[in-house]
């Protein structure tokens, strides 16, 4: 009986028959923990930031491991664990959506560096 051939060694080892039609079983309902994807605050009203991901059956115990995996280095001051699959993205086709802001340049900094290089002109001139 032929063998399936693989550049992985675990497969040859394992002598599995190439006639087969389904060689393995499909997987069962949550037959792999469920992923869900932490975020840290690091101080007292700092922003959460995405630290990495953890692998857990509910949300309690991923806020567990997350707790050990990424809380106990630095100071921790919340964390956040939520499902990957809760979290939604904006497809790369509508990515039009984000052309119709308009140009909000007096929100950035450097707009109010422009005025404020006129006011001190315009005091010099007064003074």
């Amino acid at each position: 009986m032929p063998t399936i051939t693989s550049l992985d060694p675990r497969i040859n080892r394992a002598q599995l028959p190439e006639d087969q039609e389904q060689p393995f079983a499909p997987k069962e309902e949550m037959d792999q923990f469920q992923t869900f994807e932490v975020f840290v605050q690091s101080k007292t009203g700092g922003h959460h930031a995405h630290v990495g991901s953890v692998h857990a059956p509910t949300p309690e115990i991923a806020m567990s491991y997350a707790k050990e995996q990424y809380g106990r280095r630095g100071q921790t001051f919340n964390i956040w664990v939520i499902e990957t699959s809760h979290i939604h993205v904006l497809d790369q086709s509508d990515a039009d959506f984000f052309e119709t802001v308009p140009d909000k340049g007096y929100r950035e900094v450097a707009a109010y560096a422009k005025i404020r290089d006129k006011v001190e002109a315009f005091k010099k001139n007064q003074g």
